[in-house]
């Protein structure tokens, strides 16, 4: 009697062990599941809707002290191809030509990471896209892998147009500012529709730090910036750089 239940015993201990597991297993399986239909969801719904608010602008400090932000929306169709040139020029040389992640700048950038110090990724336009549009500023590499997934889902159901025209829409462009129509109204009194090369390049010069770097009468390493990316900006329409834009 007392052999007869000593396996059902270890047989019921067993499985009060395992249980957890794979209950635990269960509920990752359905956050996994769930994590994938709603990122689709949203990029197939931002392939098509204007992006009405992101975390970045709602986390942004400014946009609560200035009692809001600045931002408008506009069609690729109207934001001038001087701004496309310089962001291009000044961010992402290999747009057209790269899948959403530039492998040399992804590996300079993990040589410099491994001397320590801010964590940086060799972002592309797509991946700032992706960032900007679904998650926050900062993180770390947990940050930088859901960035990955969906710069990936981007390329993939957006393309290169759409990518241009959702970046320029939700890039920081000054204090409480989003979008490059808010900024060229902030900065030149004028729609983005009609940028010159020099307000172009100037904007495109301050965008990695909107707060901190002046597009009207820059000085010192932005305006020495602000000259490279003009420059630069005719070997990207020479040489087509841009096209995958417009074609």
């Amino acid at each position: 009697m007392r052999t007869a239940f000593l396996p059902a015993i270890r047989e019921g201990f067993a499985n009060l062990r395992r249980a957890p597991g794979r209950t635990l297993l269960r509920w990752l399986a359905k956050g996994i599941v769930g994590f994938v239909a709603i990122s689709l969801a949203l990029v197939l719904i931002y392939k098509w809707v204007p992006v009405p608010i992101t975390a970045t602008m709602l986390l942004d400090e400014k946009v609560w002290e200035e009692g809001g932000l600045t931002k408008d929306w506009e069609s690729l169709d109207n934001i001038d191809r001087n701004l496309v040139t310089a962001v291009i020029a000044a961010e992402d040389g290999k747009f057209c030509s790269h899948n959403g992640f530039d492998t040399e700048a992804i590996a300079k950038a993990a040589a410099r990471n491994l001397q320590g110090g801010r964590i940086r990724g060799g972002s592309t336009i797509t991946q700032q896209t992706a960032k900007n549009v679904f998650l926050w500023q900062g993180g770390g590499y947990f940050r930088k892998g859901m960035e990955a997934w969906f710069a990936f889902l981007i390329e993939q159901a957006w393309g290169k147009r759409r990518i241009m025209e959702v970046y320029l829409n939700v890039a920081e462009t000054g204090i409480a500012t989003y979008g490059a129509e808010a900024g060229s109204q902030r900065y030149f009194g004028h729609s983005a529709a009609r940028m010159t090369r020099s307000e172009a390049a100037r904007m495109a010069a301050a965008l990695p730090l909107p707060k901190k770097r002046p597009v009207v009468n820059p000085g010192g390493f932005t305006r020495r910036y602000g000259n490279m990316i003009a420059a630069r900006m005719g070997v990207v329409r020479r040489d087509g750089l841009d096209s995958c834009v417009y074609d």
